[in-house]
């Protein structure tokens, strides 16, 4: 039974591709369906490219939701393209063969599959499974004695918050306001993303804003206070409606040491027999507690909970082998402090056999004896220790440990207790990080693909580096900062940084700005940077310091406060990933976390398989720059400097190159003094647009500067210039072109000789209104070799103008409509009393109106005006 439904149709362009990603991702987004979000945007995405890009048609998007499944149906116009069946998928081919590969995917990924045909349409379809989800338990405990309850402090506060169908908080308990700091009215209306600081993995367990969506949810996560250290808390969320039916969440917060205020607690079977291995019980269950958690995370975290209490640790921690099993990584730990949080990489004593003694249960005694036997315990005050390994199939998985602050606390009796709890959990543990990992390289999969567009999409160096900050923050890192390096002998250089919180930035840029920018390496993979994190450590401690009187007052540049919430948000771990393009360092990427976090390992290599693709995005923009900047300096040279004064005489000239990035086109104009009182000017056409028509252009310019000082006159300027441009062979090009001589007269009026070769005819504004041609045609250059030009003497009387421009303007066109002599002489006429350059600005506004579409000619407008004589 259908339950929703959304479609959309797609162009067939390039760009509609992402545009339909977008279109499924915020569709199943809005569903609430995040679980299959990245498999259903990976396979839409080669599903329309084959559509849009191979097939050539628009698509059609259809998606539906059903009780347990999402199916997504593509739709094109090509339906006798022929597609394999899913019966014959062995048919596909390799994996690496250039098409074929989206059929493969749903295949790999989908549940279902398929291709129908009609008799205009091909339509191929996929269908994913929904996961079932866990709304929550009911449980009651049993009565137990006061000195085994959990803890709390004095005045429990419990903080509401209510949170409206969009994530905006609309109600902040008192109780709230004690905990974070912020009073009712600073945080009401705002999203509550704004404040939390989830622990999200892309493509990885629920995001904060699916959370807020979730019929119920519990858990932990953080919340900056005002002070801006975040507050781990302890969280229940409730969906409920109003009598109108408008959706809203209800969020219960604690500290998160007091989670037994809000937590479900654990069922348990009871023992109903003096035996602690009851018959037919699951041991799983037994160590674990009924329901066991449906998440990698929860798994863990009860884990090293139930270790802790079966054994009366102080501590307990678990770690995980990383995915190519050359460290361990702790992945949950209790009673711990915050420096052991998630994926700290812990180094392992080498021996014979990879991770030496964490193959063998192992017990300590006392670790003073022993300094540095558990690396993740130095310095935590425990004493004893017992550690057991995880196992499956004799590969080791992990590492699961209980501590005790005395000594003598453990013996081998503890050890095997330890190693079979581990041994019955050991398997759901490995088959939870598989799904996790499988996750989360499906979830990398689409990051990717979303990165590669993004970063395809723009040659400009700024907004690469702005894309390659922004993909990374809050994705992969809390905050990111990009190096760039100019060339061979350059020193690095801080060109962009971002932090998930805007506030932090200027402190963020300020404190790299006063260190010394990590080592360009071009070793790939992620190296450790300490310096941020002790440079931010030590601006703390001095800024606290000086704050108690304990140092001389000097210059500081922030408050207390922003020191120590700069020193917060780079305290963690912070790595650095080469830039390598073209087999050369041109930057680094560097991630950080905020204080005692740490990166995973996955994460890691997601980040490093970006950064090879942001290297040469970034690498082809500063190649565009600079392609663009050479270009762009070559065009200036072809333009004349500075137009000259001319005494009597008013001139303006506007000019448009067509093309992007052209400055200088086939159309070019000149203005120059050829001798005193004789002034020479030009404007022609070259036949294109381009770089190849600005050549001709540069050549027939200084040309004619060239042979008009050498005292030639017109008929011998152009005719010496028609045989250069012949010269020229196959780059030749012909050219129109109308050239005259100007001499301003003390009457106010000026004596003009002009040659129109093959030009549009000039035209003449009189005074009373009236537009006259003011030249005759002859033949155009670069085609005959024998030209017989001539030139025409003519007379501008005070007020009169002169309007020269190029077939751009002319044949400016709209639909079959085109401007014309006719209309650019309609609209001369509009010009009586103007200066030249009022006219020369309407004639240009009126051909920009005279249609919608952008002028795909080069235009040039030249307006010369004698205003007559001044008197005082």
């Amino acid at each position: 039974m259908i339950t929703a439904r959304a479609a959309a149709t797609f162009e067939p362009v390039g760009r509609s591709v992402a545009t339909a990603r977008s279109f499924v991702r915020d569709t199943l987004q809005g569903w609430g369906h995040a679980d299959v979000i990245d498999d259903a945007v990976v396979l839409t995405s080669e599903l329309v490219t084959n559509a849009v890009v191979h097939a050539g048609t628009a698509a059609e998007v259809l998606c539906l939701r059903s009780d347990d499944h999402v199916r997504i149906e593509v739709s094109d116009r090509y339906p006798e393209r022929e597609i394999p069946l899913q019966s014959s998928a062995l048919t596909m081919g390799s994996p690496d063969r250039e098409g074929g590969r989206g059929l493969q995917l749903c295949a790999a990924l989908a549940g279902r599959w398929g291709v129908d045909y009609s008799a205009t349409h091909k339509q191929v379809w996929f269908q994913l499974d929904l996961p079932e989800r866990s709304v929550g338990t009911r449980a009651a405990g049993p009565v137990v004695p006061t000195e085994l309850l959990p803890l709390a402090d004095e005045r429990v506060r419990v903080a509401v918050v209510q949170i409206d169908r969009a994530g905006a908080v609309t109600s902040w308990s008192e109780d709230a306001e004690h905990l974070f700091g912020y009073s009712a009215e600073q945080v009401t209306g705002k999203p509550l993303t704004d404040f939390a600081a989830w622990p999200h993995t892309p493509g990885t367990s629920t995001g904060i804003a699916d959370a807020l969506r979730l019929s119920r949810w519990e858990g932990s996560y953080g919340l900056r206070s005002a002070s801006g250290r975040v507050l781990p808390v302890y969280a229940s969320h409730l969906r409920v409606r109003d009598t109108d039916g408008e959706p809203s969440t209800v969020c219960l917060l604690v500290r998160d040491h007091e989670r037994a205020v809000l937590q479900t607690p654990l069922r348990v079977p009871a023992p109903d027999s003096g035996s602690s291995d009851n018959q037919g019980s699951d041991p799983f269950e037994v160590f674990i507690g009924s329901p066991a958690p449906d998440d990698l995370d929860g798994l863990l975290q009860r884990t090293v909970e139930r270790a802790r209490d079966m054994l009366d640790g102080d501590s307990a921690f678990l770690l995980l082998a990383t995915d190519d099993e050359t460290e361990l990584e702790v992945r949950a730990s209790t009673g711990l402090p915050s420096a052991r949080q998630r994926f700290a990489r812990v180094p392992v004593e080498v021996g014979p056999g990879r991770y030496g003694s964490a193959r063998m249960p192992a017990v300590h005694e006392d670790l003073t004896q022993v300094p540095g036997a558990v690396p993740l315990l130095n310095g935590t005050g425990m004493r004893s220790v017992v550690t057991v390994p995880l196992k499956v199939e004799g590969r080791l998985t992990g590492s699961l440990g209980v501590a005790a602050e005395s000594p003598d606390r453990y013996s081998n009796e503890e050890a095997l207790r330890l190693q079979f709890a581990a041994d019955r959990i050991a398997l759901a543990v490995e088959s939870a990080r598989l799904g996790e990992l499988e996750k989360l390289r499906r979830g990398s999969l689409s990051f990717l693909v979303e990165a590669s567009d993004l970063l395809a999409g723009t040659l400009d160096r700024d907004q690469t580096l702005a894309l390659m900050a922004q993909m990374t923050v809050p994705t992969l890192a809390t905050w990111c900062a990009v190096y760039t390096i100019a060339d061979q002998a350059s020193d690095p250089y801080l060109s962009y940084v971002l932090h998930e919180d805007e506030e932090r930035i200027d402190g963020l840029k300020a404190l790299l700005a006063k260190i010394a920018p990590p080592e360009p390496v071009p070793t790939p993979g992620a190296r450790v940077w300490p310096a941020p994190a002790e440079a931010a450590h030590q601006a703390a401690l001095r800024t606290s310091m000086r704050s108690l009187g304990l140092n001389e007052p000097t210059n500081v540049t922030g408050g207390i406060g922003t020191t120590l919430a700069t020193a917060a948000a780079v305290g963690g771990e912070t790595v650095v990933l080469p830039l390598v393009a073209r087999n050369r360092v041109i930057g680094m990427l560097t991630l950080g976390k905020p204080t005692d976090e740490h990166f995973r390992q996955e994460i890691l290599e997601l980040a490093e398989d970006l950064s090879r693709r942001a290297a040469l995005a970034l690498d082809n923009a500063r190649l565009y720059s600079e392609r663009v900047a050479i270009s762009q300096s070559l065009q200036r040279s072809l333009l004349p400097p500075e137009l000259p004064d001319v005494p009597g005489v008013e001139v303006e000239v506007i000019y448009r190159a067509a093309g992007e990035g052209n400055e200088v086109g086939g159309d070019f104009y000149d203005l120059f003094p050829i001798r005193d009182g004789a002034y020479g000017f030009a404007i022609g056409d070259v036949c294109g647009t381009g770089p190849e028509a600005a050549a001709v252009t540069g050549l027939a310019r200084h040309a004619l500067r060239l042979l008009a000082r050498e005292g030639f006159g017109g008929p011998a300027v152009l005719e010496r210039l028609n045989a250069a441009i012949l010269d020229e062979g196959a780059r030749s090009r012909f050219l129109t072109l109308l050239y005259g001589e100007l001499w301003p007269q003390e009457d106010g009026s000026a004596v003009l000789k002009m040659v129109c070769a093959g030009h549009p005819l000039p035209l003449r504004l009189r005074q009373d209104g009236t537009v006259v041609p003011f030249a005759e045609p002859q033949p155009l250059l670069g085609v005959m070799d024998d030209l017989e030009l001539y030139e025409q003497t003519m007379t501008l009387d005070a007020g009169d103008v002169l309007l020269c421009v190029t077939d751009g303007i002319t044949e400016r066109r709209e639909g079959t409509r085109m401007l014309g002599d006719d209309g650019l002489a309609e609209v001369l006429s509009t010009c009586t009393g103007l200066t030249a350059g009022a006219v020369a600005a309407r004639i240009m506004r009126a051909v920009e109106r005279f249609a919608a579409d952008a002028p795909s000619d080069d235009m040039a407008i030249l307006t010369m005006r004698v205003p007559g004589p001044q008197h005082d």
